[in-house]
């Protein structure tokens, strides 16, 4: 079932240079009251950023699977590099039948303004236990999620010099998390597709388009079934699509996308879309590109940055072995380094890492090389040390 919420918002404000700046005024709802537990927009009180002698303090959330081990190679990396990064390590236990692992990492994310995570699982199938992924985004109301999905030279694909970046709306659509049993064998799931969440993400990739040089923005969406919520994302994307004339703006259906970006995928230059076709398209785009283990994903609100690996694999099954592919949460603190703005730090370990994998071509087994998660790492803090 689609619902479509119309909302007394307040306008608004563009979305400034800096993604997540914490200057930013937080939207409020007026004298509006949703009656389920996840409203569209949170309310967020201002938490001053952890920063002390010119440090930062991030949230380092490990996950399960892979996450810990490469949250550790992260850790050794920015030690060698004396990165003014102190991480507040929090762990979820995803066995539990409670939220209260996450609530304490929401807190410590408020507190530091920033975030690092792996993957989260949730095994518990009980239906009041809500994603700890899904959870994170929603309660920090990061809104936009987005992932450079850019080609490695030094990684044998089928297609070459791929360069897309997919802007993906964060915290509803399908993931709004409300469904109900309405009469028995009956599920009713709700998709929520609002007009102002609609335009703030809309909006984002109009800005992260001009202010990056891009040309092209493609709305992705299922209009054509879905005429009245994927109509006002379409509608959304059209209507301000007008207001940056130099962008070319297109639109194509879910379905034809993920064909086009198998057998065309260099015609896609920014990807604006919903939460579930996001999900979907970054997965298609990183097979395209080399797999799991490469590309990572930015989920920025008004006041919050959360960084992590671009899909949502945990890598349970090569956990322990040495051989999970570290690039990816590599590339995911690169990330978090430019938005904390430690530029120097982030293009030091950029370039050691194009170095180790399209040059030197060290990588793991997942993208046809031989090598260790070890020897990855290793090779990329001596390329660093070769950099100096």
């Amino acid at each position: 079932m689609a619902v479509r919420l119309f909302s007394k918002l307040k306008a608004l404000p563009s979305v400034p240079a800096t993604y997540a700046s914490a200057a930013a005024a937080p939207a409020t709802l007026s004298d509006f009251d949703l009656q389920h537990k996840t409203p569209v927009i949170r309310k967020q009180k201002l938490i001053p950023v952890a920063q002390y002698g010119g440090r930062h303090a991030v949230s380092m959330l490990p996950g399960g699977g892979i996450g810990p081990e490469c949250m550790g190679y992260v850790r050794d990396i920015f030690k060698y590099i004396g990165a003014p990064v102190d991480f507040e390590v929090v762990d979820i236990d995803p066995t539990i039948d409670n939220d209260d692992d996450v609530q304490y990492a929401i807190t410590t994310i408020k507190r530091n303004g920033v975030g690092l995570k792996g993957n989260i699982e949730t095994k518990s199938e009980a239906a009041y236990v809500t994603s700890r992924n899904v959870a994170l985004r929603n309660e920090l109301d990061m809104y936009a999620y987005v992932m450079n999905c850019k080609s490695f030279p030094g990684v044998q694909t089928r297609h070459k010099d791929i360069d897309v970046v997919i802007i993906r709306q964060n915290t509803e659509g399908e993931y709004a998390m409300l469904e109900h049993e309405s009469v028995h064998g009956v599920i009713e799931s709700m998709k929520v597709v609002t007009a102002s969440n609609s335009e703030r993400v809309a909006r984002f990739a109009f800005e992260f388009a001009r202010r990056n040089g891009r040309k092209k923005v493609t709305t992705v969406h299922k209009a054509n079934i879905m005429k009245i919520s994927d109509g006002l994302f379409l509608e959304t994307s059209r209507r301000l699509a007008k207001e940056y004339p130099e962008i070319e703006h297109n639109d194509m259906i879910i379905d034809n996308c993920c064909m086009q970006l198998v057998a065309k995928p260099h015609q896609f230059d920014v990807m604006l879309m919903t939460n579930l076709y996001g999900s979907i398209v970054s997965n298609v785009v990183c097979g395209l590109i080399g797999g799991a283990g490469l590309l990572s994903g930015r989920n920025y609100g008004d006041h919050y940055a959360v960084f992590e690996p671009g899909t949502r694999n945990t890598g349970t099954a090569i956990a322990g072995k040495n051989i999970a592919n570290p690039i990816a949460m590599i590339n995911a603190s690169i990330d978090m380094l430019e938005h904390l703005g430690h530029h120097f730090h982030a293009d030091m370990i950029r370039r050691a890492v194009d170095k180790t994998v399209n040059v030197d071509r060290i990588v793991t087994p997942d993208v046809g090389g031989t090598a260790s998660s070890t020897d990855v790492v290793q090779s990329i803090m001596g390329n660093i040390g070769l950099d100096h």
